[in-house]
This record gives structure tokens, sequence and C-alpha cells, in this order.
């Protein structure tokens, strides 16, 4: 009999065999072996992950997926390191900043613990140069990688026996390590117990949903600033916008950061983007209207629908896989034009649309060809709407692949002259330069640039890893963003607390234009009496022109129990806030 017929055979045989025990026809299976023939049954080791696992349910109390400082002490302790070293662990592995290790963070935190007990230095450096080689699991006292799943099923029988405390009690534990004014909370509303502050992101949501809210609507904020914030607000995923005049290759460059044309791209040499697209990540491509991103309430776009329909039919969502995305939210927009006639055919303030992204988002990208440098007066107006989020802009110097190397200095000079007429600021925006196009620089017969090949290589490697530390300070940027709306909320309460209190019961009306003409007067009475930071007063004309469309009479008395309240957030909740989800172990 030759080979493949007794493969056949044999094949065949089992075939029947399987069949037959799917039938439930056992007597007509073979025996088993003897113990003498079988084949020796050899123990596979547990993988890492799945040991990483067991120890992340084991250590996580309340079982929602978030290990927080109290946990992550008693379990880190297991690692018999030192206290700096353990809280250089946590440094690393808490890279958002939020407050507590999700299960990525977790793995990684438990790989440094291995680093360190092999004696390598704990730093980002050494975890990645072994993560490549690989790092076994850390010893931990009374938890191995055998162990592991043994001893979380028997301390979580012996908790259910002995009656332990539930995800309430441990959201009133938790609650107990933050300040006293957050603990209120809970109490301030009969509709039950307040949800557990198990991050800075919640507690920061908590604070402006039960003290920050009720007095922005009180005193009409959302009128001369900007819509309230929704929970979306907070949960959402950073973001990236990308602004340019038309033709300057910002859907190109958004195809070389993802790899490919995201759903519903357009590109060619007229202005092809004509609508915001918001492009985040999902697991299949999928394009969603405007108008159903504006009322999901898990999105951060609720407050795009004060726009109206005008700008609604010129928004859109486009979803696709990308690791990038996983992180990240990349916003593409239409170009900047210049023109009275071309800006008035707009249905929409523009300007105003990306000042909503603006004061949004974690990074705006200015993209800038290199034949276009000019700034029309269309661009001007955004530049200025980005004022006071210098800090998060940054200058894209696109296709200078195509211009020599001499050019590109002139070009570049000539860049910095036009910004630093607009930028009403000391500080240079950091600049990246190259051709984003998804290809290698020089590639094909535009090239006119070789030499400068390797910079644009490293610049572009340096503007991706500028982007992948985005999340890192996604949480502290939240923050940021929410004591200056707070800082904004007390300065304009000041403001109309002045002009109410300067009201006569009789000829309200008369007295009011009289305010309003007076009104710089008012402002140097604020600054002067509560001393109030220059900067932190809104734009004159602006506050002006909308205060003239209010009655000024029906704007709430400003008592001192208020100002208080506002007051309070900034000096003692948001700073304990703070405190209690620093670093548990440092």
């Amino acid at each position: 009999m030759t080979g493949g017929t007794m493969m056949a055979a044999g094949m065949e045989a089992l075939s029947i065999a399987e069949d037959m025990h799917n039938r439930g026809d056992q007597a007509a299976v073979p025996a088993p072996l003897s113990p003498a023939k079988a084949a020796p049954r050899v123990a596979q080791p547990v993988p890492k992950a799945v040991t990483y696992d067991e120890w992340f349910r084991f250590a996580d109390s309340d079982a929602d997926g978030r290990l927080t400082g109290a946990d992550a002490v008693t379990l880190f302790k297991r690692s018999g390191l030192s206290k700096d070293l353990l809280a250089r662990v946590w440094d690393l592995s808490n890279t958002t900043r939020s407050g507590f290790l999700d299960r990525a963070a977790f793995h990684k935190a438990m790989d440094l613990i291995s680093i360190a007990q092999q004696g390598g230095e704990v730093s980002r450096e050494a975890y990645l140069a072994a993560s490549s080689r690989g790092v076994p699991p850390p010893s931990m006292a009374g938890l191995d990688a055998e162990s592991g799943a043994a001893a979380a099923a028997a301390a979580a029988t012996t908790a259910q026996q002995q009656g332990a405390p539930g995800r309430d009690a441990a959201a009133r534990a938790q609650g107990d390590r933050l300040p006293g004014r957050l603990r209120t909370f809970g109490r301030q509303r009969a509709q039950g117990p307040a949800r557990a502050v198990t991050s800075v992101i919640d507690g920061i949501k908590r604070i402006y949903l039960e003290k920050v809210r009720p007095l922005e609507e009180a005193f009409r904020f959302e009128a001369f600033y900007s819509a309230p914030m929704a929970e979306g607000d907070f949960d959402a995923r950073p973001s990236v916008l990308l602004i340019g005049q038309y033709s300057t290759g910002k859907t190109t460059f958004c195809r070389s950061l993802l790899g490919r044309d995201y759903p519903g791209a357009h590109i060619g040499p007229e202005p092809t983007t004509d609508k915001f697209v918001v492009v985040h990540h999902g697991l299949e491509d999928r394009r969603t209207p405007g108008n159903t991103l504006a009322v999901q309430a898990d999105k951060p776009y609720q407050g795009l629908s004060a726009f109206g329909t005008g700008f609604l039919s010129r928004f859109e969502g486009s979803q696709m896989p990308c690791p990038l995305l996983e992180s990240v939210t990349l916003i593409d927009t239409p170009g900047v034009l210049s023109g009275e006639k071309q800006r008035a055919d707009r249905n929409y303030s523009y300007i105003d649309a990306i000042s909503w992204f603006a004061n949004r988002c974690d990074m705006v990208l200015l993209l800038f060809d290199c034949f276009k440098l000019d700034i029309s007066d269309e661009m001007r107006a955004v530049i200025r709407a980005l004022k006071g989020h210098d800090d998060k802009i940054r200058v894209v110097l696109n296709k200078a692949d195509q211009i020599d190397q001499q050019q590109l200095m002139r070009v570049y000079g000539a860049l910095m002259w036009s910004l630093g007429k607009v930028v009403a600021s000391p500080e240079v925006s950091r600049v990246y330069v190259g051709s984003f196009n998804g290809e290698p620089p020089g590639h094909g017969a535009t090239g006119r640039n070789p030499e400068c090949a390797a910079l644009f290589a490293r610049e572009h490697a340096a503007l991706i890893d500028d982007l992948h530390e985005i999340p890192t300070r996604a949480c502290d940027r939240k923050v940021n963003e929410f004591v200056k709306r707070v800082r904004a909320l007390r300065t304009h309460m000041l403001l109309l607390g002045a002009v109410r209190r300067q009201l006569p019961l009789f000829g309200k009306d008369k007295a009011q234009r009289k305010l309003l003409d007076n009104l710089p007067a008012v402002f140097a009475e604020v600054q002067r009496e509560h001393r109030v930071p220059p900067n932190d007063f809104p734009d004159l004309q602006a506050f002006r022109d909308i205060l003239a469309s209010f009655d000024c009479s029906a704007f709430p008395k400003l008592s001192d129990a208020k100002l208080a309240a506002v007051e309070s957030v900034l000096r003692d909740d948001v700073p304990g806030l703070m405190r209690a989800f620093a670093n548990p172990i440092a």
C-alpha cells in the first residue's frame, strides 16, 4: 500500500469515527490507547496575557475595568520592590494621567515590574528594548503564572462567603479618598447614589454637571461663549483639527497618516472637501450624516446643532479601521477660501465652526502649500479665532519635495514672516516640513529636492510621534480646558453682576444703553475690585454686541454664595481631585 493510499484510508477512518461519535454511536468508536501506549501529556505554560488578565481581575475590587490607586498599591507590594521603583512603574504605566490603569496599562506595569526584578532600569527605553526580546511574568507573592487563576477564584469565593462589600461599597471607599466637596455630590440629589468617581475625567465631569453647569445656565454663558458641555465631551477620544486653504493637501495628508483614503474622501486640484469630516475608528467602513451624529448622546457633537441645518448638511462622520484612529480622531475641514462672494456662499459661520472644534480638539494642524503662502482674509480670521489655543497649533509646510533646497529655505522664511504678522504670540509654533502624500519624498518626476529626503523622513516620523503622544496629554488637556472654562465663567458672572447692579428700578432701557456705551469702565471696575487678569476678559466689542440683545435686568443678581461656588471649584475641587488621583505610591 502506498503512502498516499495509507493516508487516505487513515483520514477516512478518522472521519467515520467522528461521525459515529457525533451520532452517539459510542460502541462503534475504537477504544482509546492503553496507558502504556498513550503519548505523555505535557503541561502547557499559561500565556502571559492570560495570567495578567487573571491578576487584573483579582486586583480590580469593584470589577469596573479600572485599577485605581488603592488596589494597585495592594497588588504592587507583592513584587517586593522598593516604593521608589513602584512609583516609577505607576508613572510609566499611567501614561494618560487619568488616575487608573486599564487592562493594557496594567500589562505594561507588570512587564516593568518584571524588568525591575531582573535588575533592569525602569524607563521607557528599557521597556521598549525588553519588549522586543520578550518579558517573562514577574514574581508576585501569592500569585504566579500557574496559581493566578486559582488565587483569584479563591479570593472571590472567600469574599462572597464573608459578605464582602460589592460595587456600591467599593464606590463609597473610593469616594472617601476624594475631597469633601466631591463626596457631597451624591447627597445633593434624592434620585439615588452618585456614580463612583474612578478617574480624573469622572471627577471633572461630576464637578461640571453638579456645580458649574447650573451657573452657566443661570447666567446664559452659552450665549456669550460656547454651548454647555455634554457627557460625550468628557469621554471623547482626543482629536486633531486640520485647517488649510483649498488644495494644500489636507485630505492627502490624512491618507498619508491612515494608509489609505477614508470613506468619502475625494482628492483633486480643485476645492474638493466641502464638509467637516470627522474620521474616527470603527470595525468597518461607514459614513454617518451630520444630523445623525449631532443627536447621539455618546458622541461629542451635540453642540453643533446650534449651527443649524446649513452646517449639519455639511458635516459628516467617516468610520474606518486604523491603528492611529484607535488613539486619535482626525477632523478634515473645507478649504479656506478668499473673496467675499465665496465666503457668502456658505450657509453657516465657518469661523464659528472652526472655533467650536478648536475649543475641543487636542491639536490644530495648519497646512500650507509651498506654492500658496499668501494668507487670505478668511485664513487670517481663522488664525485669529485660534487665539488662546497657541499651545495646540502645529504648522505643516507641505509639498516641500517639489522645490529645490534653496527655494525651500526662502519659502520657509516667507511663511514665518507671514505668520508673524497674524499670530499674536512671541512663541514660534512647531513647523513640520515635508511632502505628506503617502509616497517617499522625491518620488516620481515631480521630485526636485532629493537632497532633503532624509530630513523629510525625520520630519514625518516626528509628526507621527507627536500624534501618538496626544493620548498621553489628553487628560491634562481636558483638565486645563475645564479650568479655563471655569475662569471664563467667573469673569462672565462678575461682569453681568456689575451690569445688573448698576441698573435702576425705573428707566432700565435708557440706563442699559448708557451702560453699554460705558462698558470699558465696567471692565475696569471688575478688574480693580476682583483682581481679574486683563487676559481673562472677553473681547469688549463682541461682549457688547451680545449683551445688547438681552434685557440685563433679567439676569440673576450675583450673590456671594454663587461667586463662592464657582471660586471653590478652582480653589478646592479641582486641586483636591488631582491630589486624589496622583501617584498613589509616591
